[in-house]
């Protein structure tokens, strides 16, 4: 009886294929190619090719997500933290080729105005450690008082921003040109003190 593949190395080998051919296209008998197995083991892994798509998304989205933290928990103040979550979150997708793809091929993963967010979970995740570096920040006293959910919501909508100009829209230079002047107007504001 053939070993039970890892689930990273299916939804590793679905990310490589949907990213290659987009949702629409692709088939799970590209992937089981892609793995040397047949299509009908992959129903071992996922009901059906949109279960395994989600499940594809999810994976490299928390791939994304974990990189960005383990980043982060490095620095040691707010700043320096919120400095490299803002370069290390948008800058991962260039070096994730595969999830770029993916993007580009499916806005709907990561919507600008989503009525529903297939990814709710991880995004709120993702808020939730902008809150702590906001939090932080206040109580070492490195940041103003300010309504931290408020807040994060608003970064997170910048964030979205940019990645969907510099990765779905394809201006890849829109990082290196904006972001700086962005995260001084972010941590400085406009107003002259």
């Amino acid at each position: 009886m053939r070993k039970k593949i890892e689930n990273e190395v299916i939804l590793g080998a679905a990310l490589r294929v949907f990213s290659r051919y987009g949702y629409r296209k692709a088939t799970l008998e590209d992937i089981a190619g892609e793995l040397n197995m047949t299509a009908a083991s992959i129903y071992a892994y996922a009901e059906s090719k949109r279960e395994l798509y989600e499940q594809t998304v999810s994976f490299a989205m928390l791939r994304w997500q974990n990189r960005v933290k383990d980043a982060v928990s490095k620095e040691k103040t707010a700043a320096a933290k919120l400095a490299v979550l803002c370069s290390s979150a948008l800058n991962y997708l260039a070096e994730d080729r595969d999830f770029c793809s993916l993007l580009e091929n499916d806005p709907s993963i990561f919507p600008m105005f989503p009525t529903v967010d297939p990814y709710e979970e991880i995004n709120t995740a993702s808020v939730a450690l902008i809150e702590d570096i906001l939090s932080l920040g206040i109580n070492t006293g490195e940041f103003r008082e300010l309504d931290v959910k408020t807040v994060s919501d608003v970064l997170f909508s910048i964030y979205k921003g940019f990645i969907i100009q510099a990765y779905i829209q394809g201006e890849s230079e829109f990082i290196a040109k904006n972001l700086p002047q962005t995260f001084d107007l972010i941590l400085r504001g406009i107003e002259k003190k």
